[in-house]
């Protein structure tokens, strides 16, 4: 059973690129602290945080996908699965 995503057991839960975006903005507003902050430290985090960035990026363009293809081949989700057991 997820936690987080939407499933048959979970059907109030989210869609994965839903939670990746919130994660991003979580990011983005954690860099907008620091981003003036000239310390190595705060450098290599801000570095570290761009490099997330990107790769959740990708990741949300993916899952969008995924749900594009579901959508198109097997309709809107609901109450069963609609691919899997």
């Amino acid at each position: 059973m997820t936690k987080f995503l939407s499933s048959d057991a979970n059907p109030d839960g989210h869609r994965l690129e839903d939670i990746l975006r919130a994660i991003r903005k979580n990011i983005l507003a954690r860099c907008e602290k620091i981003v003036d902050d000239t310390r190595p430290e705060a450098e290599q985090v801000v570095a570290n945080n761009m490099q997330i960035l990107a790769m959740l990026t990708d990741a949300i363009h993916l899952a969008e996908d995924s749900t594009q293809i579901l959508t198109k081949a097997f309709g809107p989700s609901g109450e069963k699965p609609r691919i899997g057991s």
